[in-house]
């Protein structure tokens, strides 16, 4: 019976698609420690997080593929995680230590942009990743409250400094900083643009994060002053747009898409959040914003559909709590659909950075005009 060979092996692993990445195996460079001995063959598949919710249907889809080649009679599969660093970091603005800087944007505010970047940062560290947390909403910075971080009897934050720098206060795993650590809860913040771009870069230099596979930046909703200063500061790995379904709001996220991509940023895909309602008490689905909006945006736009995330009481609580759902309770559907957005957000940050790798570097934009406005 004559032998199988790495090539064939590789060429059968190349109709195995992970779903979260969006590309099959071969291509992502999720194949490692390929090896293959007479009739048996080994390797492991490497995954952006230790807790893939795609892994196990993925590992079997590629044993099984494997396996239908002739000459094989013995597939050894294994699964490994690591976080690939974004090749954006070798430019000289980048934060050292930083593998990637990924913004969470939306197009208008009230959409859960905040509560989605919290648990989407918790899920990543929940799955073995190192994670930051920067809230730059300047407007309406909630990162504190959502983490439960505690306050001071003056209705601040007890912020610790070290050589100089701030040191992100740990909680859930996640490392956080926010504008809100400054001001009282019921104080507001009244400033211009160029005080605007200071405080972005002061988080950004002023802050020891150390080591991060990931630094997750809620941004306020729409398309001003902040995310465009962070957007020309440091090389961003790509933005993740929270939506909810219906036109308007759509209609308004697709301004802050085009906006990124105006400034060469990556564009991972769309969340669409408060997808549906399913009653607690007999389980009906209500689609109070009606739904499927934010997929058929991804089709229009040739970005990536992300998930979707129920309008739930549950959520909503747990957040009042400081106890972000997918910490307080890591079995429930709502915190599998957090995880599942989590794991796609890796998997599209993984791809990106691939992507990178094999093609030319892109130059930053570093300035936008301020020619006619575009209607």
């Amino acid at each position: 019976m004559p032998s199988v060979s790495d090539k064939q092996v590789l060429e059968a692993l190349r109709g195995v698609v992970d779903p979260k990445a969006g590309g099959d195996l071969v291509s992502l460079r999720m194949v490692k420690s390929l090896s293959v001995c007479g009739d048996a063959v080994r390797f492991a598949i490497e995954f952006p997080t230790s807790d893939a919710p795609q892994a196990g249907a993925v590992r079997a889809a590629a044993e099984a593929a494997v396996r239908a080649l002739p000459g094989v009679r013995q597939v050894t599969v294994e699964t490994a995680a690591r976080v690939s660093p974004s090749p954006l970091g070798r430019r000289p603005e980048a934060l050292p230590g930083i593998r990637n800087i990924v913004a969470v944007a939306s197009g208008k505010g009230g959409v859960g942009k905040s509560t989605v970047s919290v648990n989407v940062a918790v899920a990543l560290a929940r799955g073995g990743a190192s994670v930051g947390l920067m809230d730059i909403d300047v407007y309406g910075p909630s990162v504190p409250g959502l983490l439960g971080l505690p306050r001071t009897a003056d209705g601040t934050y007890d912020v610790r400094v070290a050589d100089g720098k701030m040191v992100p206060p740990e909680r859930h795993g996640v490392r956080a900083v926010s504008l809100g650590f400054f001001t009282r809860e019921d104080e507001p913040v009244i400033v211009r643009g160029p005080i605007l771009d200071k405080a972005v870069q002061q988080l950004l230099s002023d802050v020891a994060w150390g080591s991060l596979d990931y630094l997750v930046c809620d941004l306020p909703p729409g398309t001003g002053d902040v995310p465009l200063s962070l957007a020309q500061r440091v090389p961003l790995t790509g933005v993740v747009i929270v939506a909810t379904p219906q036109d308007v709001a759509l209609k308004i996220a697709a301004k802050s898409l085009r906006m990124f991509e105006k400034l060469r940023v990556d564009v991972l895909g769309i969340v669409e959040n408060m997808s549906w309602f399913a009653c607690p008490h007999c389980g009906g689905r209500t689609e109070i914003f009606a739904h499927g909006g934010a997929r058929k945006a991804c089709e229009v736009y040739g970005v990536p559909f992300l998930g979707e995330i129920p309008l739930d009481a549950a959520v909503r609580a747990s957040g009042d709590a400081g106890e972000p759902v997918v910490s307080a309770d890591p079995d429930s559907p709502q915190a599998k659909a957090f995880r599942e957005v989590a794991a796609a957000v890796a998997g599209q940050v993984a791809a990106a950075n691939r992507r990178r790798e094999e093609s030319p570097p892109v130059s930053p934009v570093s300035f936008v005009s301020t020619g006619p406005l575009e209607v």
